[in-house]
């Protein structure tokens, strides 16, 4: 007798063409878990607009390719997002950090962790992660048409989606048999062209074209604004100091509720660092409305106050008075920046600890916590551009990423109103929103 479970089967089941808008992480992510689930039973095809797939792989990290965070609890992962975070934590419950890493390793990529919980390749190369990818979508039959944009995006009557290409793709779709090596195929300019697919996963990073596309199938888009960027100064106490780091220091903008501890670094055009892009990705939109243009805190020495590095002083005073106060600098501040506060707070070269005054003592304590600068505006992070805004995320199904207002579109990645701080975190977005509609889209087979 035949039951219903030997009817479900390759037969009984149409070939599905998908296609994916974006040659980014989230992009290839999402078609290499569809392309495997799909097991042949249908076609995936990406569409890059440039000439390369992964460039933001390739330069993240200083060209090492900061895969992940070493944080495993999906509940903490997800408070790494300023924007976003609610949304991933049952997403993260399905596919997080640890998942990540066991990803990279069954194809032979072993992560390693840095003291500040950032995950690289054990290479400190970027193209390890690049081969990785594009080995993976060779393996599970992707097809990969690179200097091909979308132009737009329309649903057919009949079900499924006709995208009108600006060139770099022949228009016809791929076949079922395994498709060439990925980024191998010969382009053919066809400005005008268009590609039928069943299902489409837009993964195209924060960039308005993308935004366009999400917009003309229904969706709600919140304004894309730069996040992760560093502050413009132009400060006398600043100037010559133009790499010197701080490992920990504590930022603020005054007036608001933004604070951030981390690494700070001085550069020729203000401040950057960890603490500092931290502290741009919370307040990205707070800071846009005022036009990067507002009075920034800096503590020097965050795990004191003014009343307690008044202390400190008087016990160095006690410690070493007849030393020179520009020769032995408080909390361990590096050397030329202590020099430069001592000058700043009125303090002569040849003052002695034990000769320090009380108005000077207060003036150098003021400056070591609650140093003011004003920024002026603002310079995006190249290494890790990213944007806030994007899709809203209410209007998207975060079990499988599938629209909840087009059926048959998918979305993953940084188009999504999805950000997070440096560290890793904006990959690991990628990865889990690209893996879940990835193996969500094998399931309309």
């Amino acid at each position: 007798m035949t039951t219903d479970e030997d009817k479900v089967g390759d037969s009984s089941r149409r070939h599905l063409r998908v296609v994916v808008v974006g040659g980014g992480a989230a992009g290839f992510f999402g078609a290499i878990a569809c392309a495997e689930a799909l097991q042949g039973r249908g076609s995936v095809t990406i569409l890059e607009r440039g000439t390369n797939g992964l460039q933001k792989v390739k330069i993240s990290g200083g060209g090492r390719c900061n895969v992940t965070h070493s944080c495993f609890e999906p509940k903490e992962l997800a408070k790494r997002y300023p924007r976003g975070g609610p949304a991933l934590i049952g997403a993260f419950h399905r596919f997080q950090a640890e998942d990540t890493v066991k990803w990279f390793e069954a194809r032979g990529v072993v992560l390693k962790t840095e003291a500040d919980g950032r995950m690289f390749p054990t290479t400190d190369q970027s193209q390890t992660i690049i081969h990785c990818l594009m080995e993976s979508a060779r393996a599970a039959g992707v097809e990969l048409r690179t200097n091909c944009g979308v132009e737009r995006v329309e649903r057919r009557s009949e079900g499924g989606f006709r995208l009108h290409l600006a060139g770099g793709a022949s228009g016809v779709a791929p076949s079922p048999r395994p498709s060439p090596p990925v980024g191998e195929r010969e382009e053919i300019a066809t400005s005008g062209a268009s590609l039928d697919c069943d299902v489409l996963l837009l993964a195209t990073g924060g960039v308005k074209a993308a935004d366009v596309l999400a917009a003309s199938l229904g969706h709600t888009i919140e304004p894309p604004l730069p996040s992760l960027f560093t502050f413009h100064i132009a400060d006398k106490r600043l100037e010559g100091l133009s790499g010197l780091a701080v490992e920990r220091a504590t930022v603020s903008v005054a007036g608001t509720k933004l604070k951030e501890t981390g690494p700070v670094l001085i550069t020729h055009w203000g401040l950057s660092g960890p603490g500092i892009l931290r502290l741009s990705a919370w307040g990205a939109r707070e800071l846009a409305a005022c036009d990067y243009k507002f009075p920034l805190r800096v503590n020097w020495l965050p795990e004191h106050n003014f009343e307690s590095v008044i202390a400190l002083a008087q016990q160095q005073r006690g410690l070493t008075g007849a030393k020179r106060v520009l020769n032995v600098s408080l909390g361990g501040l590096p050397s030329r920046l202590w020099e430069r506060l001592v000058a700043t707070a009125g303090v002569a070269e040849q003052t002695q600890w034990a000769g320090l005054n009380k108005a000077q003592t207060q003036a150098l304590a003021r400056l070591l916590v609650e140093s003011e600068f004003t920024v002026t505006g603002k310079s995006m992070n190249k290494e890790e551009f990213v944007t806030c805004g994007g899709v809203r995320l209410a209007e998207v199904d975060f079990k499988t990423m599938a629209s909840r207002v087009c059926p048959g579109l998918y979305f993953a990645g940084e188009l999504l109103d999805i950000d997070g701080i440096t560290g890793g975190f904006n990959f690991q977005a990628a990865w889990t929103t690209g893996w879940l509609a990835g193996n969500a889209m094998a399931q309309c087979a």
